[in-house]
């Protein structure tokens, strides 16, 4: 049996009265939607809710499903200690998801418990569904810092593990949508924010999940938003089916964007395999770039293919530019997949006899040995984007107003540490964010004094 309807809800504690105390009038659409929801749940009597949450414990390369038979929660924490949860978990349902995964090494499963206890972004779904419908077991899952491609996948199995088990399941994807909409909001405003709130609600609005790809990794942070991976799940909960969605309400009164939305099957769609269709289209982008590379970037992925297929490391080859073979230069090389960064690592100063050496040995320490990834596999490169930069002599300054955040890197200095950031990068605005990221990569304290550099590059793509 496919799932038998989805729901995109918020989760702010406030609308719920003992927390809220006569505040939540102030969002009273959104609370008129959500009881809406819960009407439209209690008739449909499904058999498990299952609930994707941002506050469920979360990690950076793995999708965690709450293990058991069941967890407690109470808004203690919102100052409503009566208002308590004991919420029995779906375990056929979650152990058939996890075995899924296991079964084609996805990550994903029941590994790392950090918060047994419910958290609010499954709470407050909850505490409107329970007001009209009570004969349900969840199943609940948290987000992850994998790209948006891999919680369209978990969706996937997610649809596959109810259809395997036969039960009638409901999707409750719980998720905030910007923090940044007003000034005297909690989190102020940005501009991203508004722009975040429309998009989304059109998006989701039409349930044209495919455009759901199409959010910039850098743009969503700039908005703040929350609940962007909880939507892509259960779209991919939905893969291959034509919904129907409406959409309720979307407030901004508080400076956070509450957004509702109903998503109903209506039958199969050969043209929603929507996570199929997006990677088809990166494949063809990426090879087109690899393709129009310049001798540096195609140096570097002959690098790290030659490594990580046969863990052979490549003699500098002939037919480089002449400037490859007598340049010593530091260099990076920055390997991103599917908008995510996979590994970078580099040289500030030149450790080889020349900088396509400095290449050859850079990427291969980029794809393999960044100690914050895991090393590339095999069946990733043809997703990769790679760029190299050389970098220029680093020369001493005497404060950051001589910094450009877009022309030059730093490096950051105390005693024997040093941190560097090099120049344009996505999300790096100003200069003071630039030497701050330093200092940290550099492990430099705050208020400790420093030294700082500035460097140029010439960036290959």
């Amino acid at each position: 049996m496919p799932i038998v309807a989805g729901f995109m809800v918020p989760h702010p504690p406030l609308i719920v009265p003992a927390v809220g105390r006569g505040s939540e009038k102030q969002v009273q659409r959104t609370i008129d939607s959500y009881d809406k929801v819960a009407e439209e749940i209690a008739l449909l009597k499904p058999e498990t809710i299952i609930i994707t949450s941002p506050h469920a414990t979360m990690y950076s390369n793995y999708f965690h499903i709450s293990p058991g038979q069941g967890a407690k929660g109470s808004f203690a924490e919102f100052g409503a200690r009566e208002v308590s949860f004991d919420e029995k978990y779906d375990s056929a349902l979650w152990d058939s998801i996890a075995t899924l995964a296991e079964a084609e090494d996805f990550p994903a499963g029941i590994e790392g418990e950090r918060k047994a206890q419910l958290d609010h972004g499954t709470m407050v779904p909850l505490w409107f569904i329970r007001k009209k419908y009570s004969d349900f077991k969840i199943v609940r899952i948290g987000l992850s810092g994998l790209p948006l491609a891999d919680h369209y996948h978990l969706g996937e199995l997610i649809k596959a593990a109810v259809e395997r088990t036969g039960r009638r399941a409901v999707f409750v994807a719980s998720g905030d949508l910007s923090h940044k909409l007003q000034d005297y909001g909690p989190y102020g405003f940005a501009q991203e924010g508004p722009v975040y709130d429309e998009r989304i609600m059109d998006v989701c609005g039409r349930a044209a999940f495919g455009e759901l790809f199409d959010f910039d990794e850098n743009f969503c942070d700039k908005a703040a938003e929350c609940g962007h991976r909880s939507f892509v799940i259960m779209a991919g909960a939905f893969d291959g089916i034509k919904v129907r969605a409406t959409k309720y309400s979307h407030e901004d009164v508080t400076g956070v964007g509450y957004g509702i939305c109903s998503f109903y099957p209506e039958g199969p769609d050969e043209t929603r395999h929507f996570r199929k269709l997006h990677i088809e289209e990166e494949e063809r982008k990426l090879a087109e770039l690899a393709a129009n590379s310049d001798d540096y970037v195609k140096l570097a992925r002959k690098s790290l293919e030659s490594y990580i297929l046969r863990k052979e490391t490549i003699v500098v080859p002939e037919g480089l530019p002449s400037e490859m073979y007598k340049k010593r230069a530091g260099a990076f090389v920055s390997i991103h997949k599917q908008g995510s960064l996979r590994g970078c690592i580099g040289t500030i100063l030149p450790t080889e006899d020349n900088v396509a050496a400095e290449i050859i040995q850079n990427a291969i320490s980029a794809s393999s040995f960044d100690p914050r990834f895991d090393p590339i596999t095999a069946d990733e490169l043809k997703y990769l984007e790679i760029n190299v930069d050389v970098l220029g002599e680093p020369e001493d300054i005497d404060s950051s107003s001589q910094l450009d955040v877009k022309r030059y890197g730093v490096i950051v200095s105390s005693g024997g540490r040093r941190g560097l950031l090099l120049p344009d990068l996505e999300g790096v605005d100003t200069v003071e964010e630039q030497i701050d990221i330093a200092r940290r990569k550099g492990g430099i304290r705050p208020g400790e004094r420093i030294k700082l550099q500035r460097f140029e590059v010439v960036r290959h793509t």
